[in-house]
């Protein structure tokens, strides 16, 4: 489904009234609400908008938020994801300490943080794979979501729920949630702004996908369908005759 809104405030505004209710529903149905953040510009606004006007109104002692992915710094760097979803969302709501649950990045080695990461996985979520009720995602201009660039090995994961990553770009190593974690979710939303991203969200919807050069287009949910967030600049080269195919490719 592609949502298009005139700019960014209006697209988070909406976005974070639709957490707000799957929440809800979440919590009243099952007792837990279970997220992975995304990190960059475009998500920032909606989790200042999630603590300055829902604070209240979700029941955050019921949240378990995790991450799709990290950059491989201290979680006090500020290129750290979890750091700026802590300053701008954690500190502003009553969720639990327990019920957050940020990738680990102490290890020598990423790929052992990696195999912890998936280890705290398994301690919330059954085998086969882990069912979030929503995972958020932004979009590169390059194609990439999550920490899953285009050509990297990461990309042919179909056995393990979390990878080290060697991205292309600064800083180089990365923890990523893999496609399977991804498409077992049960709501998947990418939130995209900006004109640099039009390109890239032509190509993620595009029919079929392309997952080696535009990662988000193997981003294809078992249930149900991804909802696309734009604003008018991301949404330039994309008809929504376009995304209603992607939907059911």
């Amino acid at each position: 489904m592609l949502n298009v809104y005139p700019d960014l405030p209006a697209l988070a505004r909406v976005v974070a009234g639709e957490v707000a209710e799957l929440a809800r529903a979440a919590i009243q149905g099952k007792g837990r609400f279970t997220v992975a953040l995304a990190g960059g510009n475009t998500p920032r606004s909606l989790y200042a908008l999630l603590a300055r006007e829902y604070a209240e109104q979700i029941s955050w002692s019921a949240v378990h938020l995790f991450w799709a992915d990290e950059r491989y710094v201290p979680l006090e760097d500020p290129r750290s994801n979890y750091k700026m979803a802590r300053e701008i969302l954690l500190h502003h709501v009553s969720i639990p300490p327990q019920n957050i649950h940020p990738m680990p990045t102490n290890f020598p080695v990423p790929e052992d943080a990696a195999r912890a990461y998936e280890k705290t996985l398994k301690e919330h979520f059954p085998a086969p794979w882990p069912e979030f009720d929503l995972v958020l995602l932004g979009l590169g201009p390059d194609g990439h979501t999550a920490s899953l660039f285009p050509g990297t090995s990461a990309l042919a994961e179909g056995i393990k729920w979390v990878v080290a990553v060697r991205a292309p770009v600064e800083p180089p190593v990365r923890l990523s949630l893999t496609f399977p974690v991804l498409n077992h979710a049960s709501h998947i939303f990418f939130l995209v702004s900006g004109s640099e991203k039009a390109d890239a969200v032509r190509r993620a919807l595009a029919a079929p996908p392309d997952p080696i050069t535009c990662p988000a287009s193997a981003v294809r949910p078992l249930r149900g369908a991804a909802r696309w967030w734009l604003d008018e600049s991301a949404a330039a080269y994309v008809s929504p005759s376009k995304a209603r195919d992607a939907e059911n490719p």
